[in-house]
């Protein structure tokens, strides 16, 4: 049974042993925090406002430290005792603060007795006004009242040391924190010796248990802190400023030269931030959660020519990085793959190739580009199509645009082999220009949404008898036309000749020699195939 954060806390406050709280600011600090086997997080006020770029004077509200802190706890097992400055108001404003901390999984939260808005203790500590006791000693109590869970932490910070106003002081406020139902004394101090914390403790006792926030007197051995039973030590800002050190570093680096090379071994890897982040766990639940089909699919997408029909747009670019609606046209296909889970792509570049240069995408060049059609492209790609564990492979074109239910219905179609048939011959034919007619063993009809559908032959001439529709630009297949595919590739490869024209349908009636059944799925619109100015116009509607 998981024990809740908030009970974690307490433990650990209540503890006879010393514990220790290390300083996060963000999500990711935190995680890292747990990751080196802390039991506790301290999400630092100073932190977090120095990540949010602003100083410790709460001009961070405190709903923005609050989702900080909320994305720390989702981020995390281990409880957080968030810095709660002065409570970020009066003793309404405190009750609030603790309901909404335990909505979001906080653990606990530390008030410390100044005025809103408080200024760092550490910034001109002993010119800094404290709260009334009785105002202070109210608020604790608000926000015992106010909250639903018996083991919520609140802790009492005492600044009495800070502004210089000694012993007795500080054990007045503390002695009033404690009847006003706090769970835990803050001992603050700016010296760099700890007499003051251990004046305090000796007089305190074990009334409640005290935290100390050792960052002036780090030089203390850490036993001192054992042997005179303290509950908590916090470590309050080292993270934040270890990264404002690495940081500061890597950018001077950088700058001086202009250059990756002394740095890209001192930081840690990509792949490692994607280990922090929990890929692992999301690539475990795709497998759960996501349609199987599309689980182990992958496509490589035909890219390599220029695309002279589109004129000065493919000048510096192929027309697959031609923009549309502020995107290239391969962006789009790659965001209609990835929406039904397809996250594997490849893409065959040939004409300007350091254009395209979309992240994620695997890349494969075609030297040969102006003197190979598309069958040249795929067999640049062949490695794709021989790797092992892959249910679904997506051909496709680098110039056509897809609706993403036609590529669902094409991973969820079972088959050896499986393409999209606009059924709309009237349109297409309208447009005059080179497309892929089929014949297929019966139209589109109700009927044919509930029968298998197989392709029977291509062809170029609109004018052929008995045509049911056009070929989109996209075909899936499974092992037995894979495995068909590399055989076939491997003869065309033992004659290169071939390279020159072959297309990828010319493939279609290969693959059916080799015992390939290809099923259609029928469609209509839903796609369209850029081949020319005015359907880059017409693709504004499109997407």
């Amino acid at each position: 049974m998981t024990v809740k954060k908030t009970t974690q806390l307490k433990k650990l406050i209540q503890s006879s042993e010393l514990s220790f709280l290390m300083e996060a600011h963000n999500g990711l600090s935190a995680k890292i925090v747990e990751e080196a086997g802390f039991e506790g997080i301290w999400a630092s006020g100073l932190s977090i406002s120095a990540s949010l770029g602003v100083r410790d004077n709460n001009e961070a509200s405190w709903t923005q430290v609050l989702e900080v802190a909320e994305y720390m706890s989702d981020a995390t097992t281990i409880p957080i005792l968030l810095d709660g400055d002065t409570g970020y108001g009066n003793f309404n404003s405190m009750r609030r603060l603790v309901r909404k901390l335990e909505s979001r999984g906080v653990a606990g939260v530390c008030i410390e007795d100044k005025l809103f808005p408080k200024t760092n203790s550490f910034i001109r500590g002993s010119a800094q006004p404290l709260a009334e006791i009785e105002e202070f000693a109210g608020k604790i109590k608000a926000g015992k009242d106010a909250q639903t869970d018996d083991d919520f932490i609140i802790v009492a910070r005492v600044e009495a040391f800070i502004a210089g106003w000694g012993l007795d002081e500080a054990m007045k406020r503390a002695e009033a924190y404690r009847q006003a139902g706090a769970d835990a004394i803050l001992i603050h101090s700016a010296l760099r010796s700890p007499s003051e914390i251990l004046d305090f403790k000796k007089a305190w006792g074990d009334r409640l248990p005290v935290v100390i926030v050792p960052t002036k007197y780090y030089t203390t051995p850490t036993d001192v802190f054992r042997d005179q039973k303290f509950s908590v030590c916090i470590w309050a800002n080292h993270l934040m400023r270890a990264a404002i050190t690495t940081m500061r570093k890597t950018a001077k680096q950088i700058h001086q030269d202009q250059n990756l090379l002394k740095v890209e071994d001192e930081v840690v890897s990509v792949a490692e931030v994607f280990k922090i982040q929990g890929e692992d766990e999301l690539a475990e639940a795709e497998k759960r959660y996501l349609p199987q089909t599309a689980q182990n699919a992958r496509a490589i997408v035909l890219a390599a020519s220029r695309g002279k029909e589109l004129g000065v747009l493919t000048e510096d670019r192929p027309k697959t990085m031609v923009n549309i609606a502020g995107k290239p046209i391969l962006s789009h296909i790659a965001t209609s793959l990835r929406e039904v889970g397809v996250k594997d792509i490849s893409v065959v570049r040939g004409y300007k190739k350091d254009a395209v240069n979309l992240a994620s995408l695997r890349y494969f060049d075609n030297a040969q580009f102006e003197t190979t059609q598309e069958v040249g492209s795929l067999l640049c790609a062949k490695s794709v199509i021989e790797e092992k564990g892959v249910d679904s492979l997506l051909l496709m074109y680098g110039d056509v645009l897809l609706r993403k239910h036609v590529i669902q219905d094409l991973v969820e179609t079972e088959g050896d082999m499986v393409i999209a048939v606009d059924s709309n011959l009237k349109d297409s034919k309208n447009k005059g220009r080179f497309a892929d007619y089929v014949v297929c063993s019966e139209p589109v009809s109700k009927r044919s949404f509930y029968s298998k559908v197989t392709l029977k032959s291509v062809s170029h001439d609109s004018e052929t008898s008995g045509l049911h529709g056009e070929w989109m630009g996209v075909v899936c297949l499974r092992q037995k036309a894979r495995e068909a595919l590399i055989a076939e590739l491997s003869e065309i490869g033992k004659n290169p000749d071939q390279l020159k024209t072959l297309k990828l349908p010319d493939l279609f009636p290969r693959l059916q020699a080799r015992g390939v059944e290809i099923r259609v799925v029928y469609t209509t619109g839903a796609w369209m195939d850029v081949d020319s100015s005015e359907d880059l116009v017409a693709t504004g509607e499109f997407t």
